[in-house]
């Protein structure tokens, strides 16, 4: 319990420190709001056999405990489609995005063999979806991803889900195209510095592209302290402070389970994984990277947790189901 106090503490002394105008994380002992120190303890050993570079524990915007680095930043891989998925709620809420625009309205195509017209009709909600029926090579595709990609036709758009890297980089072009705004000067811009997040600057995105798609993939870096700061905006339905920066409405959308993955149990949003509500309570959802990046909301518990990995330090990363784990010892040990 003692390293648990102590990385916590340094964790406010640096968030005072190095960001004044910043909402500073509040001191709080777990144990007085009725956390239980052994069960935290436990969770934090669990943790420690996974090697993760930083976990950090809020409860209603309080720092329950943290342990490891939460300000390296790290590449944290899929997660990045779940920050788009923000920017997507503030531009659809501008009406500068319209979901249900297809391909060809928005003149999408990609190299070839290129899109056919069917693939075409494929809306802006179903890629947010992964409904989209395009499985055509994409950037930044895993292993996994590539062997398991359907057919080309084999499945009309809106009627199927794959969690496909297609229509995620698309996503990615849409917002370019429409908004004439930069992904990463956006989030910057609309959600890093409304939040005073500490750590990310522009420069921690880059576009990621290959020649067998025009669509790159935009990969993010983040701290686990600024990851904690955006999960904590999705738990209060998208404001911060007296500020809505989302819609709340769009929170509630993207997600809500509009896909079922029935292998894990788990729904899909727009971009965002949700949980079984009779484990977790209503409206839990999580983002997810490969190889352990996890930002989890559990709104029953007003609850969010922040794992990163820095795959340079841990190779083999860790799986999502050891961090479902974790988040399972975490929760039984909140009141």
């Amino acid at each position: 319990m003692f390293k648990i106090r102590l990385a916590f503490l340094l964790v406010i002394g640096v968030l005072i420190a190095g960001n004044a105008s910043a909402q500073a994380w509040q001191e709080v002992d777990p144990t007085t709001l009725g956390w239980s120190a052994d069960r935290l303890e436990a969770a934090r050993r669990q943790s420690a056999a996974l090697k993760p570079t930083a976990v950090m524990i809020v409860q209603d915007g309080r720092v329950i405990a943290s342990w490891g680095d939460t300000s390296r930043k790290v590449n944290v891989a899929s997660v990045r489609k779940s920050l788009l998925s923000a920017l997507y709620g503030i531009a659809v809420a501008e009406r500068r995005i319209d979901l249900s625009s297809s391909l060809a309205d928005l003149g999408i195509d990609d190299n070839a063999p290129s899109l056919t017209a069917t693939e075409k009709t494929a809306t802006v909600r179903d890629l947010l979806m992964a409904r989209s029926g395009v499985y055509h090579p994409a950037a930044h595709e895993t292993g996994d991803i590539k062997r398991k990609r359907p057919k080309r036709g084999s499945h009309p758009p809106g009627s199927f889900w794959f969690y496909n890297n297609w229509d995620f980089n698309a996503l990615g072009t849409i917002y370019r195209q429409q908004t004439g705004e930069d992904i990463f000067q956006s989030f910057e811009q609309r959600i890093a510095q409304p939040l005073a997040m500490d750590d990310f600057s522009t420069k921690d995105g880059r576009y990621a592209a290959e020649e067998l798609s025009e669509h790159p993939a935009y990969p993010f870096k983040l701290s686990a302290r600024d990851a904690a700061r955006f999960g904590l905006l999705y738990l209060n339905g998208g404001r911060w402070g007296e500020k809505q920066i989302i819609p709340a409405s769009w929170v509630r959308e993207s997600t809500t389970p509009h896909s079922w993955a029935k292998r894990i149990r788990q729904g899909y949003g727009y971009m965002w994984w949700t949980l079984p509500p009779d484990t977790w309570g209503p409206d839990a959802f999580y983002a997810s990277g490969y190889g352990g990046q996890v930002i989890a909301v559990i709104p029953s518990k007003r609850l969010v947790v922040v794992q990163t990995v820095d795959l340079k330090q841990n190779a083999s990363g860790i799986r999502t189901s050891a961090f479902i784990d974790l988040l399972k010892g975490i929760a039984s040990a909140s009141p």
